[in-house]
Order: C-alpha cells, then sequence, then structure tokens
C-alpha cells in the first residue's frame, strides 16, 4: 500500500469513529456466542488457541479476540486463524487492518488482490488475498471485514457501511477475519492459496453464531 493510501485509509477509519463517537445513540448489541466457541475442528483441521499477551491487546482495544493454530495429522503446513469482533466501535475502539500491521513488523507484500470466494453454503463473500514475505519466510493470507452478514475486504467500503449501519440500525458491531498459512521452501503458492480457501469456505458459514447478521 502507498503512504498516500495508507494515510488515507486512517484518516477514513479514525473519521468513522469520531462520527460515530459524536452521533452518541446506544448501540443495539444483538446476542451471540463467545469466539471461544468457534469449532476447534473445522475440514480436518484440529485447533488451539494462542495466548495473546497484554501488550497486544491493549493495542487492538475493546473487543473480543480469538487467535488459533490449526494443524492436520499429515503434517500439512498449519493456518492461523485471527478473529476480532467489536461490539461496538462508538468508543474509539475500532478495527486494525492487516495492511497496517504486517508491514510494520517486517513484512512486505508481494501482490494483493480483492476475489470473491464461494462458501459451502454457495454465499460469495468478497475476501482480500496476499502474498506477504519476510527473509525467506512466505505467508499466503485471507482477510475480509464481517458485519451484518455482509463481508467485505475494502476497508473504504467497510467504513462506509460502518457509519451507514450506526445511522440506520444503531449498530457499529462489525469484525475483522484473517486466515494465515505459510508457503512451504518447496511449494507453489496455489497449494498454500487452496489450502487456505477451502478452510475458508468452511468457516464462513458458522460465523453468524458468533459475529451477529
Amino acid at each position: 500500500m502507498n503512504g498516500k493510501r495508507y494515510y488515507s485509509v486512517i484518516l477514513l477509519m479514525v473519521s468513522a469513529v469520531f462520527i460515530l463517537h459524536a452521533h452518541g445513540s446506544a448501540d443495539v448489541i444483538p446476542a451471540s456466542e463467545p469466539l471461544s466457541q468457534v469449532p476447534n475442528a473445522i475440514a480436518g483441521w484440529t485447533g488451539n488457541d494462542v495466548s495473546i499477551d497484554q501488550e497486544t491487546l491493549d493495542v487492538l482495544g475493546n473487543g473480543k479476540f480469538l487467535d488459533r493454530v490449526y494443524t492436520r495429522p499429515e503434517g500439512n503446513p498449519a493456518i492461523n486463524l485471527f478473529i476480532a469482533y467489536f461490539p461496538t466501535q462508538r468508543t474509539g475502539s475500532a478495527i486494525h487492518s492487516p495492511k497496517h500491521c504486517l508491514p510494520g513488523a517486517g513484512w512486505y507484500f508481494e501482490s494483493s488482490q480483492y476475489v470473491p470466494l464461494k462458501d459451502e453454503s454457495g454465499k460469495v463473500h468478497q475476501v482480500g488475498e496476499y502474498v506477504v514475505s519476510n527473509g525467506d519466510s512466505k505467508l499466503f493470507v485471507i482477510y475480509w471485514y464481517f458485519a451484518h452478514g455482509r463481508s467485505l475486504a475494502s476497508e473504504y467500503h467497510a467504513a462506509y457501511y460502518l457509519l451507514k449501519d450506526a445511522m440506520l440500525m444503531n449498530r457499529s458491531d462489525g469484525s475483522l477475519i484473517r486466515v494465515i498459512t505459510p508457503i512451504g521452501p518447496m511449494e507453489q503458492t496455489a497449494a498454500a492459496k487452496a489450502r487456505a480457501e477451502a478452510f475458508t469456505k468452511t468457516l464462513t458459514p458458522m460465523l453468524s453464531r458468533f459475529i451477529p447478521n
């Protein structure tokens, strides 16, 4: 992401949070199951939770988070699932884009695109797919914003619907979902892409239990 677009996205998200805070209405927050109840077994993968340290939680803000690594007995490269869910974004806590976090951790983007991804139920989700590198390490990343049954890959669209839904529905809840898998030293990017997409296609129909429509 170039510097101009990076700062315009930051400005847009900060402005959205400021407007929501100034609007002042109490949010409607529908009931949902806790993220800890996301199945540990998904499409033949078995998950183990990763502890999130307090410093990271302080940066993420006032939300609910799941960080879990899924593995398979046949030894495929692991899949990391991260979900950040904010029941309200009026209080100054807002979703942080991986586009902003990964470069700061030493990773750079080799490729990026927005793609439609059809899940097992037949629903199409708009997601971002990225290949990121740090030295000899490469990762294939899928991420998207999910709120009120709507999947969006673009930060601009996510900010637009955040404001629209807050004004029309009194809801500012939303989430970011990220799926990451390493690209092995002798592995083609297409194989990592297929692995991450297959996992995501099974995951997405479950999400409305934990992130209200």
